[in-house]
């Protein structure tokens, strides 16, 4: 919660989400889950503001945000969902990306790129909603009997919060639309071509808003006896890292900001003029803030694992008991000591776009311990950045004299040292650093008929940041990039669809 005056952050509360991983590659999470996480985070951090005596009548709007690909489908009679929703770094549809490129002349992974912006990807929803309708009988007999709705996760909570099977609001934003690979970035209309394409059934898409204006009112929880903010509208609506962008202020054509979360993702506003890369970034809609209101556009370069390679330290390899261990394990030494760490896990994303690529750990001596590995995993973050603002600078021509920060990871002081190290430019990161959040707050607070946020720039307090100075030799860092990508290209054409056992031995 925000003040809508001076943007400062009022009281929160969070809850982490389990993903569930069935098969190698698969990556789920259970949408009653998130659902429940929403509500549970409501009702704690409405007590949290009863005890700092703020009164929660005062809450005026609320804004929705979400991890943008992931997908889920379910039955609009009973409000239950019918599968897991699959998460956006997730590989079941490597083959039906590669069956799918068949169809297409010439194999030409970015035929929709100037419709969509994006290139055929196992990361966008309409292959995760192509396998879902091709293997789970459920969801195909749902789609028969007209009952099936699809949605990316912010569709699934406002429809839920608005009413669910009483009544729920089914819609989206052009944000999360655009990540569809079924929507015409310029005329902002699901595409019938796309869909014909992807043969995925109109009538189950959510109805396309803009960012920023009133979907429909809270009901009360059915978990909630108090139904605190019922009535309240919902008139927010951004993915994840559009709502950053606009919580870091990036309103002007140029200005940028980077995001380490389970991904990282860099954006930078192109205006209202679509930029299309040549250097394997994606176009996508940064905002359209209000029914009436311009959209603006972004070029974006996403990496898939970025926080989730320190999860994955802690939980898979077990060398640290908690994320911020990993950050003193790396400090110890300062170095990787020659160790690179490339964290293909999900295949590459920008700016290769390569799902055969696995993740390696190269580089290694008898001298390395977990110390160097520990810290090659945070210099991997930072190099993976590297390559997208590389990317970024040739397409839009003016590079970027500093990089805005935010996101769960920004507070690794090492990571943050070590990234401006390696791009040879200052770090500027947030001292409050729930930028996605505020993000969403800001669109929900500007919508028409709500008008309790300002997006005049002028009105804007200055936010207090912290920066990071490079601090080593520009020819050391040179040197250590090129040894990073040397490691890449060694990570590339590792898994192909027709492996014997794909994975699993007999």
């Amino acid at each position: 919660v925000f003040n809508a005056e001076t943007a400062e952050l009022l009281s929160h509360h969070q809850v982490e989400i389990k993903q569930e991983f069935p098969r190698e590659g698969w990556v789920e999470q259970d949408p009653k889950e998130i659902l429940n996480s929403v509500y549970e985070c409501v009702e704690k951090t409405c007590e949290k503001m009863a005890q700092l005596n703020i009164n929660i009548a005062n809450i005026r709007a609320i804004g929705v945000t979400n991890q943008r690909e992931t997908t889920v489908v379910w039955d609009k009679t009973t409000g239950e969902p019918l599968y897991n929703a699959i998460v956006w770094l997730d590989l079941r549809t490597q083959s039906t990306v590669e069956r799918l490129l068949k169809r297409i002349p010439g194999k030409n992974k970015t035929f929709s790129k100037f419709k969509t912006g994006l290139p055929l990807s196992t990361y966008f929803s309409a292959v995760k909603l192509r396998w879902l309708l091709d293997n789970v009988e459920e969801i195909r007999k749902a789609v028969e009997d007209q009952r099936a709705m699809f949605g990316t996760i912010d569709s699934w909570l406002i429809w839920s919060l608005t009413g669910g099977k009483n009544g729920g609001i089914h819609c989206t934003d052009v944000t999360n639309a655009s990540r569809t690979m079924l929507f015409n970035i310029h005329s902002l209309e699901w595409d019938p071509e796309l869909c014909k394409f992807f043969d995925i059934p109109m009538e189950i898409l959510p109805n396309v808003r803009s960012s920023s204006e009133i979907y429909g009112l809270m009901v009360c929880f059915p978990v909630f006896e108090s139904g605190a903010l019922t009535g309240v509208p919902i008139s927010g609506c951004l993915g994840d890292q559009h709502a950053a962008l606009v919580g870091q202020m990036c309103f002007q054509d140029g200005q940028a900001k980077n995001t380490y979360g389970t991904g990282c993702f860099l954006l930078c506003n192109t205006g209202q003029k679509t930029v299309f890369s040549e250097h394997g970034l994606i176009t996508t809609i940064a905002y359209k803030m209000g029914r009436d209101k311009p959209v603006f556009y972004a070029l974006e370069g996403s990496v898939a694992i970025a926080g989730a390679v320190v999860r994955w330290l802690r939980d898979n390899l077990g060398i640290a008991q908690s994320t911020e261990e990993v950050e003193q394990l790396a400090a110890e030494v300062g170095t990787s000591y020659g160790c690179y760490f490339v964290p293909a896990f999900s295949g590459l994303y920008a700016p290769y776009w390569e799902p055969s690529a696995r993740g390696i750990i190269c580089g290694l001596t008898q001298f390395t311990n977990k110390n160097h590995i520990a810290f090659a995993a945070l210099e991997a973050v930072c190099f993976q950045t590297r390559e997208i603002l590389d990317a970024m600078n040739k397409d839009c021509g003016i590079p970027l004299s500093q990089l805005q920060v935010d996101g769960g990871m920004t507070n690794n002081k090492i990571l943050m040292q070590l990234q401006s190290d390696i791009l040879c430019i200052p770090v500027v990161k947030p001292s409050m650093p729930e930028t996605t959040a505020l993000g969403a707050a800001i669109a929900a607070g500007a919508a028409e008929g709500v008008g309790v946020w300002s997006l005049n720039p002028g009105d804007f307090t200055a936010v207090t940041c912290e920066r990071f100075e490079p601090q080593i030799n520009p020819e050391e860092s040179e040197y250590r990039y090129a040894r990073w990508k040397k490691a890449v290209m060694k990570s590339m054409e590792w898994e192909t669809s027709d492996s014997p056992s794909n994975g699993k031995s007999k």
